[in-house]
């Protein structure tokens, strides 16, 4: 037993294999995935900042239009506000500080900052997908059941949900953020990546970290079965009921409220399979490259996605510029 901790033999292995000078706790990490050309850093850092800026102002444009007109006061829309606000949150996790880094070539980041970059990052992440999830089971209720919409999607229920989502997500996270910080640091510290994610933070570990990897694998398998079945469950029910449509019209406007929800989950779970499911040993550019399509593209297509492929939101983003106070509700 170290330090109050229970340790195996593999572990004890890699502690009596490490000089007595070297078992010091490390209080910082060095990010070691940014290029050293200072051309190519001050590129990344304006292909950093357009991509935060384009998040942002597509985001809050969203949120604003939501919030401030009232024909947006539905449940669908209360959901997209909170997508939206999500994506905010999840891309100002990373970004910020890797701009940083670009500009001020300053790598390092301290423990608890990198503690703090894994625990929001799963929270936003897991978050975004209970809530697209979400998204999915009220695009089947408006379709499948319109007469009874408005009763089974109540603001209560909507409410409850939303913050069930952001509640489940905080413990979710918290959990799996806390168990590495029980882990012993003492060197290397240094994280082939552009942040701190598990995969890299966990490598450093001086103890063995197979059941914390196990622990994440198994968790990530079981609920993106369970998010993935609903969502495909959903729009099999909705394809069925769709065909029983009449008019091509009613078909083609109820497919065009689906269809972004469709297209924003399944760009969130491709990134984050292609990330975060296969084996990881050293960090590569393949890897660095598939780490910023999870955390930036997402939050950066979701406005455009939804205001390409929805009339209403068009329509009030249109109102929102042009200040049609007619037609908007100011709180």
């Amino acid at each position: 037993m170290i330090g109050g901790m229970h340790y195996d033999s593999r572990s004890l292995q890699k502690y009596q294999e490490k000089d007595v000078s070297n078992m010091t706790t490390i209080t910082e990490f060095l990010l070691l995935g940014f290029p050293d050309v200072f051309e190519l850093q001050i590129l990344q850092f304006v292909l950093f900042l357009l991509a935060y800026l384009l998040a942002l102002i597509g985001n809050l444009l969203l949120i604003l239009a939501v919030t401030l007109d009232c024909h947006l006061h539905t449940p669908m829309y209360l959901f997209l506000a909170n997508l939206s606000t999500l994506d905010i949150c999840y891309i100002s996790v990373t970004v910020p500080k890797a701009m940083d880094v670009s500009l001020t070539q300053v790598r390092s980041i301290s423990f608890s900052g990198c503690m703090a970059q894994i625990f929001f990052g799963m929270t936003f992440a897991f978050a975004e997908l209970v809530l697209l999830t979400i998204m999915a089971y009220d695009r089947y209720t408006a379709i499948c059941y319109p007469l009874h919409y408005h009763v089974i999607m109540g603001k209560m229920k909507c409410s409850i949900m939303v913050f069930s989502c952001w509640l489940g997500s905080i413990i979710y996270a918290a959990l799996h953020a806390w168990n590495i910080t029980l882990l012993p640091f003492c060197g290397p510290n240094t994280i082939q990546q552009l942040f701190c994610d598990i995969p890299q933070v966990l490598q450093l570990a001086c103890a063995d970290t197979f059941g914390n990897e196990m622990t994440i694998l198994i968790c990530g398998i079981v609920f993106g079965l369970i998010f993935c079945s609903s969502v495909i469950l959903s729009y099999i029910r909705i394809f069925v009921a769709v065909q029983n449509i009449p008019s091509s019209q009613g078909r083609y406007k109820a497919f065009s409220t689906c269809l972004p929800h469709l297209m924003v989950f399944s760009l969130f779970m491709i990134t984050g399979m292609f990330t975060y499911l296969k084996k990881s040993s050293e960090s590569s550019f393949k890897e660095i490259l598939a780490a910023l399509l999870y955390s930036i593209v997402s939050p950066v297509a979701n406005p455009v996605i939804y205001s390409l492929r929805n009339k209403e939101i068009k329509k009030a983003i249109g109102r929102l510029i042009s200040n049609d106070k007619d037609t908007m509700v100011y709180t």
